[in-house]
């Protein structure tokens, strides 16, 4: 009786997970694909609602974040990098609004500065640390969706950049490779922990296993979505590394926080900074290269 009532369960759990996850899927892929304005938005709420996870975590660590500031100043970041001109049709409101955007990029450039001074004044214990994991916050979870809104864009070699979701669906897909065969390749043949007090169940096995199938795929990639030279290769083994990284700095953020996960906005899944943990490390360097190098 015992036995069946347990595997009641888990087959539960399981179908909860399942169910959410492709709820999941559907959903970003479908708002990375669909338009630029869905894109947007879509990545706007992820990282409004992953700042929320930060500050809670934040405050698991008996720091206390200035909360309202924090999310003042992440919208405003996120808007600095928004393609405004390719949501709003209106010439005459685009225009109106790059005028304006002195006083927004003023506000972000200063606001760190700001946040310190106000930390200076409160009575609280441990006022800078609070101050610190505020601006951190912002620099964590919402700098990184917001380099996603410029990335999106490429130029083809026609001198005018268009909007290719491709472009980042294909990282997320080489994120995703990365985390199942890995995973798959440390269940398999996971010996030698890669690094335990962080995260036990990571194995140099599987992550090996996980980066050398990843870099095959991106070959696949390339035929689907030729981005010229060795521009996928390079992705194929620069996501995994660097995904991999962006999973144990979380874990390692939950583990001195003593949380099992961020949230638990997707049942089974944790929250939205455990769904992209890896995107958030690759986000930025993959702006790096697209847009700087």
């Amino acid at each position: 009786m015992f036995y069946n009532k347990t595997m009641a369960l888990n087959l539960k759990t399981l179908a909860t997970r399942s169910a959410s996850a492709v709820v999941f899927v559907i959903l970003l892929v479908g708002s990375v694909y669909w338009s630029y304005i869905s894109f947007s938005l879509f990545f706007f709420v992820v990282s409004m609602v992953g700042l929320h996870e930060f500050y809670k975590i934040a405050e698991k660590m008996g720091a206390k974040p200035i909360k309202v500031v924090g999310f003042i100043l992440g919208i405003f970041i996120y808007l600095t990098f928004t393609a405004i001109d390719k949501i709003i049709p209106d010439p005459a409101t685009v225009i109106i609004l790059k005028n304006a955007w002195g006083l927004v990029l003023s506000t972000v450039i200063l606001a760190p500065f700001i946040i310190f001074a106000i930390a200076l004044f409160k009575r609280t214990e441990n006022a800078i640390q609070s101050a610190m994991y505020t601006i951190g916050g912002i620099i964590y979870a919402v700098l990184p969706f917001a380099l996603l809104n410029q990335t999106v864009f490429y130029d083809p070699g026609i001198g005018v950049d268009t909007f290719e979701p491709k472009l980042i669906l294909g990282i997320i897909f080489l994120i995703w490779s990365n985390d199942t065969f890995a995973y798959l390749g440390g269940s398999l043949f996971g010996k030698n922990k890669m690094i335990e007090r962080v995260s036990p169940g990571k194995t140099w096995e599987g992550t090996i296993i996980g980066v050398l199938i990843t870099f095959g795929l991106s070959f696949l990639f390339n035929m689907l979505f030729n981005l010229g030279d060795y521009t996928w290769q390079i992705l194929g083994i620069m996501v995994p590394v660097l995904a991999t990284i962006g999973d144990l700095v979380e874990s390692k953020l939950k583990r001195e926080a003593g949380v099992k996960d961020s949230g638990n906005i997707m049942p089974g899944h944790g929250g939205a900074l455990d769904r992209f943990d890896s995107l958030i490390f690759v986000s930025p360097f993959v702006y790096v290269i697209f847009k700087l190098i």
